[in-house]
């Protein structure tokens, strides 16, 4: 097996502080310390992203990287550049860490004449020059069919499923709802990991019009519970609001959402502040570099997790162990 000289950390303008949080994480599992290494990365007069890798990467382990809650496209850019930087510069292999995959809702065509954005950033990562990524609570776990080559997929469960323990949300008068049919099994393994009951919200799209979305049924029993609800992202908030509404509807006496990935786009922040939702638990798998204007939102850490399974890559161990059995 590969041995690397060293291993190099680098983290595009969205990720700064949590490469910084797993250089921590790292320093502490190998009693060696562990910096990110520094790194140019802006834009020229006219707009241009501009890098410049400032520390020797010859031989390295390099690790790069970057988070897409906004300036996506531009945020896109930066991460070419730096596996590009890194490919010129020798580097040994080069592991992109995307907690939130770009473009990752757009994994299938809806309609006709439509693109598979995923599957295009899927082709850009490797022929920039890509050997490995590391993505977590991927919108579709098929999006790693897209991938010609390894693909180590987290979930930040058992991270949120501790601190909605550290809140107090365990015990039988709790319940974990599915906002839709699609969150159905990583709710159910959420459910199992508190050992709750699980509910599920089931909706439907109006013929008159298809891109709307009403609840056309609620299973499960949430009378005089505290529920969680729980989904891989949050975009504007409003599912997330409506979801609430209709679980404190069927008598549920407190509605908690827990989600991985908080985009937050536009109002949604506003939105959840004015909704039923009492909390908001969120990994930090997209919006590291920014703190949240409300009270409601708790933010966990992923960068422990993260730490792990880049050590496991790195001394070539099994990642899959550090995946819970349920999911």
């Amino acid at each position: 097996m590969a041995q690397y000289s060293k291993r190099c950390l680098f983290a595009g303008s969205g990720a700064v502080r949590l490469a910084e949080a797993v250089a921590k994480h790292l320093t502490k599992l190998n009693e060696t310390q562990q910096t990110v290494s520094p790194a140019l990365v802006g834009t020229w007069a006219n707009g241009e992203t501009r890098v410049q890798l400032q520390t020797n990467v010859r031989g390295a382990d390099v690790y790069i990287f970057q988070s897409f809650a906004d300036d996506v496209n531009d945020r896109l850019m930066e991460l070419m550049l730096l596996v590009d930087a890194a490919l010129r510069a020798s580097a040994d292999r080069i592991t992109v860490v995307t907690p939130y995959l770009p473009y990752s809702k757009q994994e299938k065509k809806v309609r006709g004449r439509e693109p598979i954005a995923a599957k295009v950033v899927a082709n850009m990562l490797r022929a920039a020059g890509v050997n490995r990524v590391i993505s977590v609570d991927l919108h579709e776990r098929a999006i790693q069919g897209f991938y010609d080559i390894p693909f180590d997929h987290l979930t930040a469960l058992g991270v949120l499923a501790e601190q909605i323990r550290e809140l107090g949300y365990a015990g039988p008068d709790c319940v974990v709802v599915a906002p839709d049919e699609g969150a159905m099994e990583k709710s159910m393994a959420l459910a199992q990991m508190l050992k709750m009951d699980v509910a599920v919200v089931l909706k439907r799209h109006p013929e008159e019009n298809p891109e709307s979305v009403e609840t056309a049924a609620f299973i499960g029993n949430v009378k005089g519970r505290r529920a969680i609800i729980w989904d891989d992202m949050i975009l504007g908030g409003s599912t997330l609001v409506n979801a609430a509404d209709e679980v404190r509807k069927a008598g549920a006496e407190e509605v908690v959402a827990c989600i991985t990935h908080a985009i937050l786009c536009g109002s949604a922040v506003q939105q959840i502040e004015a909704s039923s939702l009492y909390r908001l638990i969120v990994s930090d798998t997209t919006a590291p570099e920014r703190a949240y204007d409300s009270e409601k939102i708790v933010v966990a850490s992923i960068a422990g997790l993260l730490a792990v399974a880049i050590d496991h890559i790195h001394h070539n161990l099994s990642v899959s162990e550090l995946l819970p059995d349920e999911v």
